[in-house]
């Protein structure tokens, strides 16, 4: 039987390239004092869940373990694929605006909007507007959810594309939407870095395959969003949102694209498979083309520390999308043994 690598061990014949860390839903606000004044709309909703369950799910200790872990593993760039707050209140936003900056550099970190963060409609300049210089495009310091995205932040081999999908929704529903100037210029941004060369990463709060999620929580412009990779093409897909890992392959004329998602960052985990991880993405160039290691961390509740979870690979478009006789890494070594 062929002898499994270490999962931080690039295979025969590639260098490791890259290595990207990515995160979601970290939900680290609290909404402890909010002022009756501020739950006037769909916020009242939230701020029940938050009373009745969120606040003992979400836990700022699992994240600060999980922040340790991850300046432990030191990657070339780290990405959170939104739902920073809770609903998204001017207060939460300039929390988060503080923990970014304690957490990382914007030239090191890239983050996403979720529907969370745009709870209700809202001053943009006091809500994730605070986080401009985390979202914004390279060439770009624009001021607006229109100037910003898609974003595109070149960092080594890759092109980070972020898409944003928050916007507000009425009682009841988490869905999200693209819209259509956003996936006209995406179009132009995924056409042009695919001419470049680069190893493109679309980054997305909600998932854009269709069944990954319940109709009240989808996205809205899937089947658009969807057109626009399969005529385009990207090389990889990161998602949050669902609160669970989730690891699929969208068919394209090009290949199959790895679409991955996290759970929450902060998640004690009540449920079962709702336990807070994150993931490093190690890109590697081969001789057969550009190859994704995706190591697992996640929380263990006993020692309160995160540890490996397990790995997968992939080979990237126009490969094969998942390698042929794909399972986790770690399954193949316990057979082995």
């Amino acid at each position: 039987m062929t002898q499994v690598k270490p999962i931080d061990v690039a295979p025969p014949g590639e260098t490791p390239a890259y290595t990207l860390a990515h995160l979601s839903d970290p939900h680290l606000t609290s909404l402890d004092g909010v002022r009756p004044g501020e739950l006037l709309n769909k916020r009242l909703l939230g701020y029940l869940s938050w009373r009745t369950r969120r606040r003992g799910e979400h836990r700022m200790e699992v994240l600060d373990a999980l922040v340790e872990d991850l300046h432990r593993a030191r990657p070339d760039h780290t990405v959170i694929t939104g739902d920073m707050t809770h609903v998204g209140l001017p207060r939460e936003c300039r929390k988060v605006s503080e923990w970014l900056s304690s957490f990382m550099d914007p030239q090191h970190l890239t983050i996403v909007p979720g529907n969370h963060d745009a709870y209700v409609a809202a001053p943009w300049g006091k809500t994730m507007g605070l986080w401009t210089s985390y979202m914004a495009p390279d060439a770009v310091a624009g001021e607006t959810r229109d100037t910003l995205f898609p974003a595109l932040r070149q960092r080594g081999p890759l092109a980070l594309i972020g898409l944003s999908t928050a916007c507000p929704t009425p009682p009841f529903l988490a869905t999200g939407r693209a819209g259509a100037a956003q996936l006209a210029a995406l179009e132009q941004v995924l056409r042009e870095t695919g001419a470049q060369g680069r190893v493109r990463v679309l980054l997305i709060h909600h998932p854009p395959l269709k069944g990954s999620i319940g109709w009240r929580k989808r996205l809205e412009d899937a089947d658009a969003l969807c057109g626009v990779i399969a005529r385009q093409g990207v090389e990889v897909v990161l998602h949050g949102h669902t609160h669970r890992p989730a690891a699929d392959l969208m068919a394209t004329g090009r290949g199959a694209v790895p679409v991955i998602g996290v759970p929450s960052a902060s998640a004690i985990g009540h449920k079962p498979g709702r336990q807070a991880q994150y993931h490093l993405c190690r890109f590697h160039e081969g001789q057969r083309g550009w190859r994704l290691h995706v190591s697992v961390r996640g929380y263990d509740p006993e020692t309160g520390r995160f540890i490996p979870g397990g790995a997968q690979q992939y080979s990237l478009p126009g490969g094969n999308g998942r390698v042929p006789g794909h399972e986790d890494i770690d399954q193949r070594a316990r057979r082995k043994r």
